[in-house]
Protein backbone atom coordinates (compact mmCIF):
# COMPACT_ATOMS: atom_id res chain seq x y z
CA UNK A 1 0.00 0.00 0.00
CA UNK A 2 1.27 3.48 -0.79
CA UNK A 3 1.79 5.70 1.80
CA UNK A 4 -0.20 9.14 0.72
CA UNK A 5 0.06 11.14 3.85
CA UNK A 6 0.44 14.61 3.06
CA UNK A 7 3.14 16.11 5.15
CA UNK A 8 1.93 18.81 7.76
CA UNK A 9 2.28 22.79 6.12
CA UNK A 10 3.83 23.28 9.31
CA UNK A 11 6.63 21.16 8.89
CA UNK A 12 7.20 21.76 5.23
CA UNK A 13 7.32 25.72 5.98
CA UNK A 14 9.91 24.54 8.46
CA UNK A 15 12.39 22.65 6.22
CA UNK A 16 11.89 25.47 3.79
CA UNK A 17 12.89 27.72 5.60
CA UNK A 18 15.86 25.77 7.73
CA UNK A 19 17.13 25.07 3.48
CA UNK A 20 17.43 28.91 3.24
CA UNK A 21 19.21 28.88 6.45
CA UNK A 22 21.52 26.13 5.96
CA UNK A 23 22.31 26.69 2.16
CA UNK A 24 23.58 30.50 2.66
CA UNK A 25 19.87 32.23 1.22
CA UNK A 26 20.05 33.81 4.49
CA UNK A 27 22.80 36.15 5.59
CA UNK A 28 24.37 36.22 8.27
CA UNK A 29 23.62 39.76 10.18
CA UNK A 30 20.65 40.65 7.56
CA UNK A 31 17.51 41.34 9.79
CA UNK A 32 14.47 39.94 7.45
CA UNK A 33 11.05 40.47 8.15
CA UNK A 34 8.25 38.09 9.13
CA UNK A 35 5.74 39.13 6.39
CA UNK A 36 8.94 39.00 4.15
CA UNK A 37 9.55 35.21 5.01
CA UNK A 38 5.80 34.57 4.45
CA UNK A 39 6.09 35.76 0.92
CA UNK A 40 8.90 34.35 -0.29
CA UNK A 41 8.29 30.61 1.24
CA UNK A 42 4.19 31.30 0.32
CA UNK A 43 3.24 30.26 3.95
CA UNK A 44 0.25 31.49 6.20
CA UNK A 45 1.75 33.36 9.87
CA UNK A 46 1.17 30.42 11.75
CA UNK A 47 3.19 27.57 10.46
CA UNK A 48 6.05 30.21 9.78
CA UNK A 49 5.58 31.63 12.81
CA UNK A 50 6.49 28.09 14.14
CA UNK A 51 9.05 27.41 11.77
CA UNK A 52 11.23 30.41 13.39
CA UNK A 53 10.13 29.33 16.89
CA UNK A 54 11.97 26.15 15.99
CA UNK A 55 14.61 27.77 14.53
CA UNK A 56 15.72 30.17 16.80
CA UNK A 57 15.29 26.95 19.72
CA UNK A 58 18.44 25.62 17.27
CA UNK A 59 20.15 28.75 17.54
CA UNK A 60 19.84 29.55 13.42
CA UNK A 61 17.89 32.50 13.74
CA UNK A 62 17.82 35.44 16.26
CA UNK A 63 14.49 37.08 16.33
CA UNK A 64 14.79 40.70 16.51
CA UNK A 65 12.46 43.76 17.60
CA UNK A 66 9.70 44.93 15.19
CA UNK A 67 8.85 41.40 13.41
CA UNK A 68 12.06 40.85 12.26
CA UNK A 69 14.47 38.37 12.18
CA UNK A 70 18.33 37.02 11.52
CA UNK A 71 21.30 34.71 11.06
CA UNK A 72 23.42 35.23 13.40
CA UNK A 73 26.52 35.95 12.52
CA UNK A 74 29.20 33.70 13.81
CA UNK A 75 32.05 34.96 16.26
CA UNK A 76 35.35 33.08 16.42
CA UNK A 77 34.74 32.07 20.26
CA UNK A 78 31.38 30.21 18.28
CA UNK A 79 33.62 29.13 15.73
CA UNK A 80 35.91 27.45 18.48
CA UNK A 81 33.07 25.43 19.92
CA UNK A 82 31.54 24.35 16.77
CA UNK A 83 34.18 23.08 15.51
CA UNK A 84 35.56 20.94 18.47
CA UNK A 85 31.55 19.41 18.59
CA UNK A 86 31.79 19.02 14.59
CA UNK A 87 35.16 17.50 14.91
CA UNK A 88 34.26 14.88 17.64
CA UNK A 89 31.36 14.11 15.96
CA UNK A 90 31.00 13.74 12.66
CA UNK A 91 34.50 11.99 12.94
CA UNK A 92 32.80 9.32 15.07
CA UNK A 93 29.94 9.72 12.76
CA UNK A 94 32.06 8.52 9.71
CA UNK A 95 33.81 5.77 12.11
CA UNK A 96 30.83 4.53 12.56
CA UNK A 97 29.75 4.62 8.98
CA UNK A 98 32.28 2.65 7.69
CA UNK A 99 31.27 -0.80 9.15
CA UNK A 100 28.09 -0.53 6.97
CA UNK A 101 28.79 0.71 4.02
CA UNK A 102 27.77 -1.14 0.84
CA UNK A 103 29.20 -0.89 -2.73
CA UNK A 104 25.53 0.78 -3.56
CA UNK A 105 25.75 3.38 -1.00
CA UNK A 106 29.33 3.93 -2.07
CA UNK A 107 28.67 4.17 -5.63
CA UNK A 108 26.00 6.81 -4.29
CA UNK A 109 28.36 9.09 -2.80
CA UNK A 110 30.37 8.68 -5.78
CA UNK A 111 27.95 9.79 -7.70
CA UNK A 112 27.21 12.80 -5.42
CA UNK A 113 30.98 13.79 -5.35
CA UNK A 114 30.44 13.92 -9.06
CA UNK A 115 27.74 16.65 -8.75
CA UNK A 116 30.18 18.00 -6.07
CA UNK A 117 32.47 18.85 -8.27
CA UNK A 118 30.35 19.84 -10.99
CA UNK A 119 29.34 22.22 -9.12
CA UNK A 120 32.63 23.79 -8.29
CA UNK A 121 33.78 23.60 -11.86
CA UNK A 122 29.95 25.68 -12.96
CA UNK A 123 30.63 27.91 -9.96
CA UNK A 124 26.94 27.43 -8.50
CA UNK A 125 27.43 27.72 -4.89
CA UNK A 126 23.56 26.67 -3.91
CA UNK A 127 24.24 23.36 -6.12
CA UNK A 128 28.15 22.95 -4.26
CA UNK A 129 26.35 23.45 -0.45
CA UNK A 130 23.35 21.10 -1.34
CA UNK A 131 25.39 18.20 -2.74
CA UNK A 132 28.18 18.83 -0.43
CA UNK A 133 25.46 18.63 2.87
CA UNK A 134 23.91 15.43 1.27
CA UNK A 135 27.60 13.64 1.01
CA UNK A 136 28.01 14.48 4.72
CA UNK A 137 24.78 12.78 5.85
CA UNK A 138 24.59 10.29 3.68
CA UNK A 139 28.04 8.87 4.90
CA UNK A 140 26.58 10.01 8.62
CA UNK A 141 22.84 8.28 8.21
CA UNK A 142 24.77 4.86 7.62
CA UNK A 143 26.16 5.22 10.87
CA UNK A 144 23.04 4.14 12.80
CA UNK A 145 23.78 6.81 15.73
CA UNK A 146 20.24 8.84 14.90
CA UNK A 147 21.17 10.81 18.27
CA UNK A 148 24.66 12.02 16.96
CA UNK A 149 23.26 12.99 13.41
CA UNK A 150 20.94 15.03 15.00
CA UNK A 151 23.22 16.74 16.62
CA UNK A 152 25.48 17.46 13.36
CA UNK A 153 22.41 18.76 11.46
CA UNK A 154 22.00 21.25 14.40
CA UNK A 155 25.31 22.39 13.90
CA UNK A 156 25.17 22.33 10.07
CA UNK A 157 22.39 25.10 10.75
CA UNK A 158 24.65 27.75 12.88
CA UNK A 159 27.66 27.25 10.26
CA UNK A 160 26.07 26.99 6.50
CA UNK A 161 25.58 30.39 6.26
CA UNK A 162 28.93 31.36 7.02
CA UNK A 163 30.68 29.05 4.57
CA UNK A 164 28.43 30.26 1.86
CA UNK A 165 30.12 33.68 2.51
CA UNK A 166 33.78 31.82 2.21
CA UNK A 167 32.75 30.36 -0.83
CA UNK A 168 31.31 33.38 -2.73
CA UNK A 169 34.24 35.37 -1.42
CA UNK A 170 36.17 32.25 -3.55
CA UNK A 171 38.04 31.35 -0.35
CA UNK A 172 36.95 27.78 -0.98
CA UNK A 173 38.74 27.23 -4.42
CA UNK A 174 41.86 25.02 -4.66
CA UNK A 175 41.22 23.27 -1.83
CA UNK A 176 42.42 19.48 -1.52
CA UNK A 177 40.10 16.87 -2.45
CA UNK A 178 38.86 15.47 1.24
CA UNK A 179 36.15 13.69 -0.71
CA UNK A 180 38.49 11.88 -2.68
CA UNK A 181 40.40 10.87 -0.09
CA UNK A 182 36.98 9.45 1.91
CA UNK A 183 36.08 7.34 -0.93
CA UNK A 184 38.93 5.83 -1.32
CA UNK A 185 39.28 5.04 2.25
CA UNK A 186 35.52 3.27 1.87
CA UNK A 187 36.30 1.68 -1.14
CA UNK A 188 39.51 -0.18 0.85
CA UNK A 189 37.49 -0.63 3.99
CA UNK A 190 39.44 1.20 6.16
CA UNK A 191 37.53 2.90 8.94
CA UNK A 192 40.71 4.77 10.12
CA UNK A 193 41.51 6.75 6.95
CA UNK A 194 37.46 7.23 6.32
CA UNK A 195 37.31 8.76 9.86
CA UNK A 196 40.80 10.94 8.98
CA UNK A 197 39.58 12.34 5.32
CA UNK A 198 36.47 13.76 7.08
CA UNK A 199 38.38 15.04 10.05
CA UNK A 200 40.20 16.87 7.47
CA UNK A 201 37.51 17.74 5.29
CA UNK A 202 35.59 19.36 8.47
CA UNK A 203 38.41 21.21 9.63
CA UNK A 204 39.66 22.78 6.17
CA UNK A 205 36.11 24.31 6.03
CA UNK A 206 36.47 25.66 9.65
CA UNK A 207 40.00 27.26 8.73
CA UNK A 208 38.47 29.38 5.30
CA UNK A 209 35.44 30.64 7.78
CA UNK A 210 38.09 31.36 10.66
CA UNK A 211 40.58 33.30 8.38
CA UNK A 212 37.56 34.99 6.60
CA UNK A 213 36.33 36.27 10.13
CA UNK A 214 40.07 36.83 11.18
CA UNK A 215 40.02 39.21 8.53
CA UNK A 216 36.58 41.04 8.22
CA UNK A 217 35.21 39.79 5.77
CA UNK A 218 32.14 38.03 6.93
Amino acid sequence: MNDTRKIPTHEVTYVRLRDMILFGLLEPGQPVTIQGLINDLGAGMTPVREAIRRLAAEGALLPQGNRRVTVPRLTPAVLDQIAYVRLTIETRLAELAAANLTPALIARLEAIDAEVDAAIRAGEITAYLESNHAFHFTLYEASGAAVLVDIARSLWLRFGPSLRSVIALGGASNLPDRHEEALAAMAAGDAAALARAMHSDIAQGVDQVRLALDRGEI
